[in-house]
């Protein structure tokens, strides 16, 4: 019923759409394109199937604390969430990397790929339907020999619903840490704030799944790994059996690829 793929990242839209158009489901690592082009492509291949194009947004997805973040919110913990601040750091691991990850017609740019993470997460938290980016930038601080990568990129964004967001990727997870990236997700909400710590508690504890949530009744700390689950992957494998849409939208999928696009396209390159 379904292709799964991890392929390079320009390639993967058109083996999405050679899968469905062989009469499969699609489910693809992030980023799932790499240009409006393909995102058309996706988008014609999708209405003419009715196949589903599934992206492994795993900072969202497959994080426990995330997870536990977005049931917070959806029971109303901090109230309407206003503000929306990512941090995705990540070890580079030059020397053990293949060619085409320094090269940008093939990676997509840094706003593209790990920043997909970001603007999927920003979409889901603040319950917005559609965004703009009001200002990326990106830059290749440290890596002279690799002219088409980027190490560093940030973008600013502001939702349909009047919520804002920041968020901040890069290549610069130093050798001392215990994890691949200290990535964090802060929600400022209109009774409270939620801040996760998704892969550590940083010279506290070397496991991940930290949850804080600040409201008016006050501090909480909630160590939430091998509590919550991963409920996405059931769901979408009902979904492509069901014809039903509960795992993630499709709509919300095309819209997060396309702002991570846009945001890299109309980035500012930093000398």
């Amino acid at each position: 019923h379904m292709i799964a793929s991890a392929s390079v990242n320009s390639e993967r839209a058109s083996i999405g759409v050679r899968a469905m158009r062989a009469g499969k489901h699609f489910f693809v690592d992030k980023p799932p394109l790499t240009s409006l082009e393909q995102l058309d492509a996706v988008r014609l291949a999708i209405a003419e199937t009715g196949r589903r194009y599934a992206v492994y947004w795993s900072e969202h997805i497959h994080v426990e604390a995330a997870i536990f973040a977005g049931q917070l919110v959806a029971a109303g913990a901090i109230g309407r969430v206003i503000h929306y601040l990512g941090m995705g750091p990540h070890r580079a691991n030059v020397a053990s990397r293949p060619a085409w990850f320094f090269d940008k017609a093939r990676y997509g740019g840094i706003l593209c790929d790990i920043g997909s993470h970001q603007i999927e997460q920003f979409l889901y938290y603040t319950g917005a339907e559609d965004a703009r980016i009001s200002h990326s930038r990106v830059a290749n601080y440290a890596h002279p020999d690799y002219p088409g990568f980027e190490d560093f990129g940030d973008c600013c964004l502001v939702a349909d619903n009047g919520a804002t967001g920041y968020f901040r990727v890069d290549w610069f997870t130093p050798d001392g840490l215990s994890n691949w990236g200290d990535g964090r997700v802060l929600l400022v909400g209109t009774d409270g704030y939620i801040e996760c710590r998704k892969y550590l508690n940083l010279a506290t504890d070397p496991s991940g799944d930290h949850v804080y949530l600040v409201d008016s009744k006050g501090e909480h700390h909630f160590h939430v790994a091998g509590k919550v689950g991963f409920g996405f992957f059931g769901q979408l494998i009902r979904d492509c059996l069901d014809g039903t849409e509960t795992a993630m939208s499709q709509a919300h999928i095309l819209r997060a690829a396309e702002l991570a696009v846009l945001a890299e396209l109309n980035a500012l390159r930093i000398a």
